[in-house]
């Protein structure tokens, strides 16, 4: 055999993707496309959500707490879908100009292109630990944290050119085609994922402590918006392109429910349904009357924290209320006779709804006719379904808060 026949091993592609990423997807779309892509797309998301989560401000022993291993298997998958959904859009834009990649050409393309990012994660997060966390003087600390800032960046950086040449090479595109096709599927995301926040869940996030202690300031939510059908308020800018509901349906009693604010529908409110269309509402004595009728209600242990009534007092305490139709939940009372807890009856009009807070208290709701008043339905956009963050923002260092994380709101 002759020597020339013989030929250098090809370096890993973990090596070769840096500084050839053209020959490297090559490569790899010759051989075994499918190699380490669902690995790269699970560590990418894990990575980068420790990254997010520490940048909002969770302690390092977050990964001790249960919600640590469901957040990580929730990002696990999340990646796993994004990679192949993200495949599926570079595959219809690249077919409009001619492009020849496979889908599984694509996954590798869009997997391998992440491994700078997961770098550049690894490096903010060493950027946070050393502002937080490491013993040393002040300007050392700072310059570390920049370096490592800096070299975030480079890494996200050249992330996306790797990204665009493997990219180019897979679709066999010059760089004016590679542009258009990745914008195109850019545009095709952006697209989707505002149809999904359109219509399947939109989030919110609570901005002060009305309807502690089911919700907390600093609580992120998602309101499921295809609960009671559409409105115009359902689509971005709310364009007033119709009027009532489509797919509509009433909402229930004891709903906690993200609404826009009759006397002003540039503003969002999330309150609980406690009153329907026909209804007479009272509040007597701080308990809530429907009909003339008290709804059941029972004293429990103080609510501790969180300072509910806008004071220093730690304690306050805490009623179980259960309503007429059998949901269940906890309010808060601030003080006794306090200028909401007596008011006049209320009639509710038809395809009308009452709302309160459930920090009795402390919150402006449908019992301040000149500030809210009674919700239309059409104003109504969604169901809150669930916590999926929270961080206590008033706290000076913002911990997140790992046991509200995941609560289904009732």
């Amino acid at each position: 055999m002759s020597q020339d026949s013989i030929s250098a091993p090809h370096p890993s592609p973990w090596l070769s993707v840096w500084l050839a990423p053209r020959e490297t997807i090559a490569r790899l779309s010759a051989g075994n496309p499918r190699r380490h892509v669902l690995l790269l797309a699970a560590v990418a998301t894990i990575i980068e959500l420790a990254a997010a989560l520490l940048a909002a401000g969770a302690a390092i022993d977050f990964a001790l707490q249960p919600i640590a291993a469901v957040l990580a298997i929730v990002a696990v998958l999340y990646g796993i879908l994004g990679l192949y959904f993200g495949a599926l859009m570079f595959r219809w834009s690249g077919r409009l100009f001619g492009g020849r990649a496979t889908q599984a050409q694509l996954r590798a393309v869009l997997a391998w292109s992440l491994l700078p990012r997961i770098l550049a994660a690894i490096a903010f997060i060493a950027a946070v630990v050393v502002l937080r966390y490491s013993i040393g003087s002040d300007v050392a600390r700072q310059v570390g944290a920049a370096a490592l800032v800096l070299a975030a960046v480079a890494l996200e950086l050249w992330g996306w050119v790797i990204a665009f040449l493997m990219l180019a090479e897979a679709q066999q595109f010059g760089p004016v085609r590679t542009i258009l096709s990745g914008t195109l599927a850019v545009f095709f995301i952006l697209i989707t994922t505002m149809l999904f926040r359109t219509f399947a869940f939109q989030p919110f996030n609570t901005p002060s402590g009305s309807m502690m202690p089911t919700l907390r300031i600093g609580d992120y939510i998602f309101v499921s918006k295809y609960a009671y059908g559409y409105t115009h308020y359902s689509l971005p800018f709310s364009p007033r392109l119709f009027a009532g509901r489509i797919l509509g349906s009433e909402p229930q009693r004891g709903d906690v429910v993200v609404f826009r604010l009759p006397k002003d529908d540039t503003i969002d409110y999330v309150k609980r349904i406690v009153g329907m269309p026909g209804e007479r509402i009272q509040m007597i004595d701080g308990v809530l009357n429907i009909d003339g009728t008290p709804i059941k209600r029972e004293r429990i242990a103080d609510y501790v924290g969180g300072e509910p009534c806008g004071s220093a007092n730690p304690r306050t305490r805490q009623w179980h209320e259960t309503l007429p139709n059998g949901v269940s939940y906890d309010t808060l009372d601030c003080q006794d006779n306090s200028f909401l807890d007596n008011t006049p009856v209320y009639t509710v009009p038809a395809g009308h709804y009452f709302v309160l807070g459930d920090n009795l208290d402390n919150s402006t709701d449908s019992r301040s006719l000149s500030q809210v008043g009674y919700v239309p339905l059409e104003n109504i956009i969604g169901r809150v379904g669930m916590i999926y963050f929270s961080v206590d923002s008033e706290a000076p260092d913002k911990p997140t808060r790992p046991d509200r994380i995941g609560r289904v709101v009732r």
